[in-house]
């Protein structure tokens, strides 16, 4: 257990094509490249003996660490305080812009800003999830590391002298150690080096110090000019401004596409089976991601996502098994075949370590929903859909009016067979009344009819059989009686009404049975078999949707007080993961963009109705 940091004990850096995670004791222990969801070169997160790492640390353990971005910046600083000074690590990754490419840098600038520090270095890469070899070259610049196969892009370490002027006996000393290397190297007060980790198979080179600074000014600029693009003047711009700017280190430049998480394999229950790869692009997350980047004024992210989705769509229309796919690579591709890293022991011990994901395949009618939401917001914020893409997403609400009647797996992804799950039918009539809003607002061709009639089909069967009078509430799926918090959205997205006293009542059962405190449970397992053993976490997604629905429900106090102590369970850096558990560790994949778009939607709409009234949203917001 102690070889394994805590996952909140980490921040995160990224370049805009991939990212990595860096602990509180200076270790990047989780990075992939070229992409998000290429094979892993450091992954000691998941293996600590096998998963390979790149540490910079004080030369001793007596030390307390922490950790902050530079303000307004995706700049990670770990800061080391010991008996004999203060040094910190600035982390970052120099924006690899909207083209696809294998270099990527990782930089490490060190400095000592009271007394005297010795640093260590030692970096153990270990390419394709440990399962391939390299080769190590040292030269007097750096060091060098070939792959023996072709699934990671190499890597160059290029070592800093002090100046321009500095000879090479300024330069600290590399040693071979096994598959990596070591250093060391002692600073005072105002003193700084630097080193830059560099994929592409470049030569090592001499670098200098004041070229590692320029790299932190291009980079720090980049941030806050991107930042200043955001219209969120709220209660909340701190915890707002932080989720916006992982969001954005979450979306593949190249192609808009979104990932759930930069991670993968890290469990929902510490021990358990329930460790999924969060790498690739959902449907249905990146589709809520665009309700919460209009709702802080950045459109362009918005606009590639929506971009993404409607490609998606045209690639699919006419498919006989459906449009869409509900999960794809960054990249578009669709190749997600799950398998198990048998060699690694996971997280804690957390097994199977699992990448790539088998739930690719399912049937989740959900989507059309989230997706069809999605580009009526983008629609109304002026990204309109051009005629292919128009044509192409009617030819899905075509195939939705055929096909939404039969069970499907659910928005949980659940692998306990197929149920009419109530959620999906929600969002079956959410894509109908969207697709029916575009067509008219924009006169597009439409069999509007048709769709008119299955909508009212739908919104009749939700109250009919979704409605349990057992329970007084709406449940998980047609005659259960399981709660499920996913129809939190109900009212969030205009099928029923906040006061109505179906939802009321719904409310009130949720309130009873999947909430602890201010923190919300998907539903009970155990309740409702979901194929898979053991338990989980709070999930944190419904929390932040428990915030809206119980402002929209007329308990604004309430709503506040949710909102407000859902802030201590994030890490100091702001960061959440997928799910908390009970003694309030974060648990699943991290950070996690379900967790972030949900916390700027909750408070977006939380101030509104602070300002204006209870329900009252703002312009397009049901």
């Amino acid at each position: 257990m102690e070889r394994y940091p805590n996952i909140s004990d980490h921040g995160l850096i990224g370049d805009l094509q991939t990212a990595a995670l860096v602990s509180t004791d200076g270790t990047v222990d989780w990075f992939c490249c070229p992409r998000f969801d290429s094979p892993s070169v450091f992954a000691s997160l998941l293996d600590a003996d096998k998963g390979g790492f790149f540490r910079i640390a004080p030369d001793r353990d007596d030390y307390v660490s922490r950790q902050l971005y530079l303000p307004d910046t995706a700049v990670l600083v770990t800061r080391f305080l010991t008996p004999d000074g203060v040094g910190e690590v600035y982390d970052f990754m120099p924006i690899a812009g909207t083209r696809a490419t294998d270099r990527h840098r990782l930089v490490r600038q060190v400095r000592v800003v009271r007394g005297t520090m010795r640093f260590n270095l030692d970096l153990q890469p270990r390419f394709d999830y440990a399962r391939a070899g390299h080769e190590v070259r040292v030269t007097e610049d750096g060091a060098q590391f070939i792959p023996e196969t072709g699934t990671n892009p190499g890597l160059s370490l290029h070592v800093a002298t002090n100046s321009h002027h500095s000879s090479r006996n300024d330069e600290i000393k590399i040693a071979r150690d096994g598959d990596g290397i070591t250093a060391s190297r002692t600073l005072r007060t105002g003193q700084t080096w630097g080193v830059v980790l560099e994929s592409g198979n470049t030569q090592p080179r001499r670098l200098h110090n004041e070229d590692i600074s320029r790299l932190l000014k291009e980079t720090q600029h980049y941030w806050r000019g991107w930042l200043h693009k955001s219209t969120y003047t709220g209660r909340w711009r701190e915890m707002v401004t932080r989720s916006a700017m992982t969001l954005k280190l979450m979306q593949y430049a190249p192609t808009g596409g979104l990932v759930a998480a930069p991670t993968a394999a890290l469990p929902e229950q510490v021990g358990g089976e329930r460790n999924w790869d969060y790498r690739y692009t959902w449907v249905r997350d990146g589709s809520f991601s665009i309700y919460a980047l209009l709702g802080l004024g950045f459109t362009e992210e918005a606009a590639s996502f929506a971009d993404w989705l409607r490609q998606r769509a045209a690639e699919q229309a006419g498919n006989k098994s459906g449009p869409l796919k509900i999960m794809y690579r960054v990249d578009g591709s669709s190749d997600l075949t799950e398998e198990s890293l048998d060699h690694f022991e996971g997280w804690r011990g957390s097994r199977p370590v699992r990448i790539g994901n088998g739930a690719a395949d399912q049937l989740q009618l959900d989507i059309y929903g989230e997706a069809m939401d999605a580009l009526y917001l983008a629609n109304a914020d002026g990204v309109q859909a051009t005629h292919e893409s128009w044509m192409s997403m009617s030819s899905f609400i075509d195939w939705l009016c055929e096909h939404w009647d039969q069970p499907d797996e659910g928005i949980w992804e659940t692998r306990g067979g197929r149920q009419d799950f109530t959620y999906g039918r929600v969002q079956t009539w959410v894509a109908l009344d969207r697709a029916i809003r575009l067509a008219q607002d924009r006169a597009r061709p439409a069999n509007v009819m048709r769709w008119t009639m299955e909508r009212d089909a739908v919104y009749n069967e939700i109250f009919s059989k979704g409605w349990n009078p057992k329970v007084g509430a709406f449940t998980q799926h047609y005659g259960s009686e399981v709660l499920d918090s996913s129809l939190l959205m109900m009212p969030l997205q205009g099928l029923i009404a906040p006061r109505d006293p179906m939802w009321q009542s719904t409310l009130k059962a949720i309130d009873k049975e999947l909430v602890s405190d201010s923190l919300v449970y998907r539903y009970n397992p155990s309740a409702s078999p979901d194929g898979l053993a053991g338990d989980e976490g709070t999930f944190t997604l419904c929390t932040f949707w428990y915030v809206d629905a119980l402002a929209r429900s007329g308990r604004l106090d309430d709503a506040r007080l949710v909102f407000e102590k859902m802030h201590t369970y994030a890490n100091p850096l702001g960061l959440f993961s997928e799910e908390i558990g009970s003694t309030g560790e974060q648990l699943g994949n991290f950070p996690q963009a379900f967790s972030h778009l949900a916390l700027i939607t909750a408070a977006v709409n939380l101030d509104h109705q602070l300002d204006h009234g209870a329900g009252v949203m703002p312009k397009g917001i049901n």
